[in-house]
């Protein structure tokens, strides 16, 4: 019985011990080409990734991941704005009256978000400088976990509204937001909007990019005339004070925009710096750092409209095409070309414009120092003229005696 025994058990031994050899290779194999990147003798550790967006969920979902997900990197800002200001004695005269100057200090606040791991931070420029004839002090960074960490200005740039500040040696600072390519945007996609408004702590608004390539004058808080910004990205989100500098992003987590201001005359129009412009100019200021005033962008200095008939009956044009020239601004490169109001440009650089904005579009895609050659009809006769473009200025001062025809 036992011999008996013995003989039924050493076949399934056999078997069992050629199945366990098959199986391994076999798993060595997989594992050779499903799990190439896994720490071993011959391999180095898989690179860490932030977490991937949710797939397959709700919007809703994925609009509360992604704040969970960057709102730690999203800060307040917080500083004394130190000046003078004017006592009118008599109330009802105002500013106008007599009265006295006398010092005071006002705290102000904006926001903004941790952009690298050397402790910079971004924001709006005019977050961080101060009104005419005042000083800042005590810039402060307050974290989402509530640390107040003292910084300073590495530099602005006041053309295009957006400055860097820095914490140094902050040891829990939160991980930097991605930039997303704003030139990738959809209307109507989700935009959130974070920051501090009216100093409430760890706000979020949500709304939906509603255009692109908006222009808007602001007036210059630091001095005379306005800020001309271009480009800008207009969002439905509630964009309220103190939200400036904190970042618009989409429903990935990344930063689509810095949120820059609001139009006071109508609700539900925010307009926010395009994360594409965060991108070129940011590393520059860190680089470069100090006050900037400069935009980087390509000016002419003319006012364009689309031809319509009361304009063409208006100059005198019997044309088809063109674009009408309706303002040239004093001494800029239009004005040195010899352009003036009533004008048409009929081709620039032999490309035929119809419309005003694809002509305001083809000039801001040059750079500085560019030239462009227009075929321009004036009162009557066709001429050539050269335009050597300049940097378009970020206080744009329009001279009230440059009216259009």
């Amino acid at each position: 019985m036992r011999r008996m025994g013995q003989k039924r058990i050493l076949p399934t031994v056999i078997v069992g011990l050629a199945g366990a050899v098959i199986g391994s290779f076999v798993m060595m194999l997989y594992a050779s080409t499903h799990f190439k990147d896994v720490a071993g003798p011959n391999n180095t550790p898989p690179a860490a990734v932030a977490a991937a967006p949710l797939q397959g969920v709700s919007d809703q979902d994925r609009i509360v991941s992604a704040v969970k997900r960057t709102k730690a990197s999203v800060v307040a800002i917080t500083e004394q704005v130190n000046g003078q200001q004017f006592v009118p004695i008599d109330p009802f005269f105002g500013n106008q009256g007599p009265g006295y100057v006398q010092p005071y200090k006002g705290n102000a606040s904006g926001s903004g978000f941790v952009f690298d791991s050397e402790g910079d931070i971004v924001t709006n420029a005019h977050v961080v400088t101060p009104p005419s004839g005042a000083r800042i002090s005590n810039l402060t960074v307050v974290f989402a976990n509530g640390d107040r960490i003292p910084a300073h200005v590495v530099a602005t740039n006041l053309g295009v509204d957006l400055a860097v500040i820095k914490v140094d040696n902050y040891a829990k600072l939160p991980p930097p937001l991605q930039l997303a390519d704003s030139d990738k945007l959809e209307q109507g996609q989700w935009a959130i909007a974070i920051g501090e408004p009216y100093t409430l702590k760890q706000t979020v608004t949500l709304g939906v990019v509603s255009a692109f390539n908006r222009d808007e004058q602001v007036p210059n808080e630091s001095g005379p005339g306005l800020y001309d910004f271009k480009g800008l990205l207009q969002t439905s989100a509630p964009i309220n004070p103190g939200n400036s500098g904190g970042p618009l992003i989409d429903i990935d987590g990344q930063v689509i925009g810095v949120n820059q201001l609001t139009n006071e005359s109508a609700q539900g129009i925010g307009f926010a710096i395009p994360s594409n412009t965060v991108r070129t100019v940011i590393p520059e200021l860190i680089k470069n750092p100090g006050v900037h005033q400069g935009t980087g962008a390509a000016f002419a200095g003319v006012g364009l409209a689309s031809l319509t008939a009361g304009l063409k009956n208006q100059i005198g044009y019997t044309g088809t095409t063109g674009v009408a020239v309706v303002q040239v601004l004093a001494g800029t490169p239009a004005d040195k070309a010899g352009l003036q109001p009533g004008d048409v440009i009929l081709d620039a650089d032999g490309k035929a414009f119809n419309a005003d904005d694809a002509l305001r579009a083809y000039i801001a895609s040059k750079k500085p120092g560019d030239v462009i050659r227009l075929n321009v009809w004036s009162q009557g006769v066709k001429r050539l003229v050269a335009v050597t473009l300049e940097e378009r200025p970020a206080n744009a001062n329009v001279p009230q005696q440059q009216q259009g025809p």
